[in-house]
């Protein structure tokens, strides 16, 4: 029997299996959907859907002008609250819809995980509790979680140490300065100190020297990270020297932490017997448990994205707002001034009810994550937005693409009325018209479900307490910066343009 005799057949039984299969796949399709009653959603229009370079080239044109997130607010509200479309040959399903959500991150967790996030994630945090799923990332979550209880992040003394850094770099002459800057070298210091028992010491740092390095290389690997997220799996075929570099650069100066750390635990440990060492040490708790000093890092550095970006974020963008609205500044002052000069305590934060107000008000605005996505493991379904009246169940087949964009959820009219993206914090008061906001999941700055952000309170903390330390320092805020507010994407939000101020001092 010759090679081409055989070549025959072999090719039929492909070509039966492969029809076959695609003739199940549409009968198990077909009956998911008749069984839960799900009907399409509204299609995104594009040229083509296959590759989608209309939507690709337009998404591109909007990163690069600073206003994607407007642009998507803008296609959502001339599409539907929940539509398809594919790119790159992905089915992707994108979801403001707060029922939608909480079935994502909620309700039908097990039936999503993170897709392709290792690969664009991987090279600069490894393996951790922002980069896994199943298992592996709720034994993750166990270790991190216990660092950020109240007890852990009630006690302010480094906070305030660190704020007294930034305030001695702040100039008091009225002279234009760019908070954004001193906030996220505040916070990475406060941060690794509270995360590797050291500061960084990124405040004040000459240019050239070690921390100056770590840092421009943290923020550089950071900004990748959008261009990352999109090209998913690909990013293992697509060279970045660059970006390699900033992540040796980030590794070097953690393992020499994780490293010393160990070297020197027997020393640590008999300081804490004995009350020496009375400092909180995130490394210290994590070492009892994983031993590796890979994995450590890769804990570390996790965390770290968290601790550091959320809270210098959530700090530029409230004093972008404040600085512009000068009637809200003075209503904070008027607010903190019950504490009579003397330095806040955990307690007090809790009980500035306007401060809470005001914070509410800048995590709506600008979620510190303001888009997010999963990817589904399985067939599954969005509990509405499908049908001529988008009420019906949306199917999502297995590895569908479900994007949910916060930015454009917060600023949804039926949520928080006409004056959704203004600035408003007395929306969030008890002592409104309307009586206190209950958006329930139309509201979720720090995400929601199992995955709901760890770092929250160490974040609201550290941003309530700098807002009252800039307020008893500072009686007046001016903004130097009449344009519009554009982002500043990275892992998390910021102002595009940076924070840029005046400020005169009591």
């Amino acid at each position: 029997m010759t090679f081409s005799t055989l070549l025959l057949p072999s090719c039929a039984l492909s070509i039966l299996y492969l029809l076959t299969s695609i003739i199940s796949r549409k009968i198990s399709v077909s009956r998911f959907k008749s069984i839960h009653g799900c009907l399409d959603p509204p299609a995104l229009p594009q040229r083509e859907r296959i590759i989608g370079l209309d939507l690709l080239k337009a998404g591109a044109a909007a990163v690069k002008a600073k206003n994607s997130l407007e642009c998507a607010v803008r296609r959502i509200e001339s599409t539907a609250n929940t539509f398809s479309n594919t790119i790159v040959g992905l089915n992707i399903i994108t979801t403001v819809d707060p029922a939608n959500i909480q079935s994502i991150l909620a309700q039908k967790f097990s039936d999503y995980d993170l897709g392709g996030r290792i690969y664009a994630w991987g090279p600069l945090v490894g393996k951790g509790v922002f980069t896994s799923d199943g298992p592996e990332w709720a034994h993750r979550r166990a270790i991190i979680r216990p660092n950020f209880t109240k007890q852990q992040v009630a006690s302010l003394d480094m906070f305030e140490r660190h704020f007294g850094h930034l305030l001695a770099l702040l100039p008091r002459d009225g002279s234009t300065v760019d908070l954004q800057k001193f906030f996220f070298s505040m916070t990475l210091d406060s941060a690794t100190e509270f995360l590797f028992g050291q500061s960084v010491g990124a405040q004040g740092a000459g240019h050239d020297s070690e921390a100056d390095h770590f840092q421009r290389a943290f923020d550089f690997a950071q900004h990748q990270m959008p261009d990352r997220n999109r090209l998913g799996i690909m990013n293992l075929f697509v060279p970045n020297a660059k970006f390699k570099a900033a992540c040796k650069i980030v590794h070097a100066w953690a393992d020499r932490y994780v490293e010393q750390w160990l070297s020197d635990r027997r020393t640590h440990k008999a300081q804490q017997s004995t009350g020496e060492n009375s400092k909180y040490v995130c490394l210290e708790q994590i070492a009892d448990q994983v031993h590796d000093p890979k994995q450590l890092r890769d804990e570390m550095l996790n965390v770290l994205l968290a601790g550091r970006d959320t809270t210098a974020g959530l700090l530029s963008n409230a004093f972008h707002v404040l600085s512009r609205h000068p009637d809200v500044w003075r209503r904070l002052r008027t607010e903190v001034e019950t504490l009579r000069g003397r330095l806040p305590t955990y307690e007090d934060l809790k009980g500035l009810k306007y401060l809470k107000c005001v914070l509410n008000e800048v995590l709506r605005l600008y979620p510190p994550v303001p888009t997010n996505a999963r990817c589904a493991k399985v067939d599954t379904m969005l509990p509405t937005g499908g049908g001529p009246l988008r009420t019906s169940p949306v199917f999502v087949p297995k590895g569908s693409i479900v994007v949910y964009s916060i930015y454009a959820l917060h600023r949804r009219h039926d949520i928080f009325g006409r004056t959704a993206e203004d600035f408003i914090p007395e929306r969030w008061s008890s002592d409104s018209f309307d009586g206190p906001l209950r958006p329930g999941w139309g509201y979720i700055p720090f995400s929601g479900g199992p995955r709901i952000c760890v770092g929250q309170q160490y974040a609201l903390t550290e941003a309530s307490y700098t807002i009252v330390r800039m307020c008893q320092n500072f009686v007046e805020l001016q903004s130097r910066d009449h344009g519009p507010w554009r982002e500043g994407l990275g892992l998390t939000l910021c102002s595009g343009e940076g924070t840029k101020v005046g400020l005169v001092p009591v």
